[in-house]
């Protein structure tokens, strides 16, 4: 679930311990910055780079520190013609048993670095959902500082059509047709700096074309326009934070907004991790810490490798701070890109809440498990393999379908595209904030759920938009699905 900068000892260790989302996802104001991502690892085939080094190199990691050593298959590496096909073979049985949904891979030292250091990415800065039912992409957030932003594209947006030039624009409901969503990917091409697209644009002001050209930008995990703020509703105040990645830069803001919630007083708040795929553990168990006054000491999160790794094993007990708070009720806003890192603050929070805390929105994607990196230098190569489980005090670390179904009072909502985030009227924000008022939930995720799949007609959804993920995600687009 998370990635620490803790060190594990064993062949060229990146020591980042993560809890991301792996390649699967559901339903900043900090100002310019030069950084140059590495794009997904094609190093010189020198020979300690060529192929067979480096699948080698990745088979020896899942042989040492793979959670799942049983559920590990043979494989010809002379059959696949890149590393990640034969990582995939070779983890498949547990990928079968919903243990490993591509959450062992090969990626870039250096991209990744970029991105966990302080969230260097590359694209228009924007997360993509596909609307099937209307067939268009719908922009579920957009980033401040990134090139889709500063071209008016904004949260709401839909985009109906995409060209390399005016001349050439298709429709995405006939690039579907043709290619899949996959099509819709290929379409946006590749995420580097100035790779220049005509997206058709549909939202209040009407449908135009406007061209932006792709470009280096520094996401701000915690953004200046709504990422924490105080909701006074009613006589009374709530805080409310959304996260949007844990990643070091994330670390000094988390502290201010909880710092200004202890400050006025506030212990009752919504969490909103929507869109957030995942990150660093240290980054979740600071989250912890921010939440854990008058806790001092007690078990917060465990982390558990295989039995022949158990040397790694380590609990992290809350240490609260000055700018802690000990929360009364927290609502959680959750959806299927809500995984690892995200999760593990959830789950690690549920024994000490219980009825006082709820999950809003949809089931979360289901990731109680996390990766450690090693690393071929020479080759650009950080191989993340899947090492250990996370549970909480309790004990329970089996969510692999979402934690919904673990907390009682959970209440289903919609996520509202026609308002901003961190505006009390949309629909998940509203309901966090009925349930800190007090106020009863009408429908449970689970029986949301149940009501979606049945093929009962009284009860046919239909489908929200869904995540837009590369069939091979970049570091950044693992960690927050959508991202383009």
């Amino acid at each position: 679930m998370g990635k620490s900068r803790r060190p594990v000892a064993a062949l060229t260790l990146a020591a980042l311990m993560l809890a991301s989302c792996g390649g699967d996802g559901g339903t900043l104001g900090s100002g310019p910055v030069t950084v140059t991502p590495t794009p997904s690892p094609t190093p010189t085939p020198t020979p300690n780079c060529a192929l067979a080094s480096r699948q080698a190199f990745a088979k020896a990691v899942i042989d040492e520190w793979y959670l799942f050593p049983s559920d590990v298959a043979s494989a010809n590496p002379g059959a696949y013609s890149d590393v990640q096909s034969y990582i995939d073979a070779l983890v498949a049985p547990a990928r079968a048993l919903n243990k490993d949904r591509f959450f062992t891979y090969i990626t870039s030292i250096a991209e990744e670095n970029a991105f966990f250091d302080s969230g260097s990415s590359a694209g228009f800065g924007v997360l993509m959902a596909y609307d099937a039912v209307n067939q268009r992409i719908v922009i579920a957030e957009a980033y401040e500082g990134a090139p889709a932003f500063a071209a008016g594209i904004d949260r709401g947006t839909a985009i109906v059509g995409i060209g390399t030039n005016s001349g050439n624009v298709r429709t995405v409901a006939s690039i579907v047709a043709a290619e899949g969503t996959q099509g819709l990917t290929d379409a946006l091409g590749p995420n580097d700096p100035g790779v220049s697209r005509v997206l058709r644009i549909t939202d209040a002001a009407g449908t135009r074309d406007v061209t932006v050209a792709k470009a280096d930008y520094a996401l701000d995990p915690v953004s200046d326009r709504y990422g924490a703020k105080i909701i006074s509703e009613g006589g009374r105040s709530y805080g409310y934070l959304n996260l949007r990645t844990f990643i070091s830069s994330a670390d000094n803001q988390l502290g201010a907004a909880f710092a200004d919630f202890r400050a006025q007083g506030v212990t009752d708040i919504i969490i909103d991790f929507r869109y957030n795929g995942g990150g660093l553990v240290s980054t979740a168990n600071l989250m912890g810490d921010l939440m854990g006054a008058g806790r001092a000491g007690q078990l917060f999160s465990q982390t558990r490798f295989r039995p022949s790794k158990s040397v790694e094993d380590e609990e992290h007990r809350f240490a609260p701070g000055a700018q802690s708070i000990a929360p009364t009720r927290i609502a959680f806003i959750g959806t299927g890109s809500t995984a690892s890192a995200s999760e593990l603050v959830i789950n690690s929070m549920l024994p000490y809440l219980g009825a006082d805390m709820t999950l809003v929105g949809s089931n979360t994607y289901g990731k109680p498990v996390g990766q450690i990196a090693l690393d071929k230098a020479e080759c650009d190569d950080r191989m993340r393999v899947v090492a250990f489980a996370t549970g909480n005090a309790s004990g329970q670390s089996d969510y692999y379908d979402g934690l919904a179904p673990k907390i009682a009072n959970s209440c289903a909502a919609n996520d509202d595209l026609g308002f901003p985030l961190g505006d009390p009227r949309e629909a998940s924000i509203r309901a966090a904030i009925d349930f800190l008022a007090g106020n009863a939930c009408t429908t449970r995720i689970a029986d949301a759920s149940a009501r979606t799949a049945s093929r009962d007609r009284r009860f046919a959804i239909a489908a929200p938009p869904t995540m837009l993920v590369p069939d091979r995600p970049s570091a950044a687009q693992r960690e927050l699905p959508g991202l383009f």
